[in-house]
């Protein structure tokens, strides 16, 4: 009797075994469905919008009810959907050679929640009285999304 070989079995054993494994939005390890790959499109479509300094298209992806307490107990810098419609036009304004890069780090969602972990780093001048100032800042940000009539918007985090 000859012996078999094994390697092409266990080859064939592999790529059988991965195949079954859980689907991942590529370049991450978050699992890809129709909600995390939706919470994902909003926060690139987000980024694109702020990229272009595109208000409208920022506010177009925030929940009517949006609300953030900026992690204070200060009311003063509390932010809520009207603040920010007079508010961010004129922020965006200001800014020049805007970048933005984002890492979604992490999507749970339950229900009709989601909770988004971000890492991003954004490079960008600011206008000021003497001038345009460059700024890069990085962080890790967590954005609350929740659906509104079928569509995921964001509900507390910019």
């Amino acid at each position: 009797m000859t012996p078999r070989p094994v390697l092409p079995l266990v080859l064939c054993a592999a790529v059988a075994l991965s195949a079954c494994g859980p689907k991942r939005i590529p370049g991450t390890e978050i699992p890809d469905n129709r909600d995390t790959r939706a919470v994902y499109d909003v926060i690139h479509t987000y980024q694109r919008a702020l990229e272009a300094r595109d208000a409208a298209g920022v506010l177009a992806l925030v929940a009517p009810d949006y609300f953030d307490a900026a992690g204070t107990p200060d009311p003063s810098d509390d932010l809520d959907r009207a603040k920010l419609e007079q508010t961010l036009p004129g922020d965006l304004a200001r800014l020049e050679g805007v970048r933005v890069d984002v890492t979604v780090r992490r999507i749970d969602v339950q229900g009709d929640a989601a909770t988004a972990e971000v890492f991003y780093e954004d490079y960008y001048r600011v206008q000021t009285p003497g001038g345009a100032v460059p700024r890069r800042d990085s962080d890790v940000h967590r954005l609350l999304l929740k659906k509104v009539d079928g569509q995921w918007k964001i509900s507390a985090g910019l």
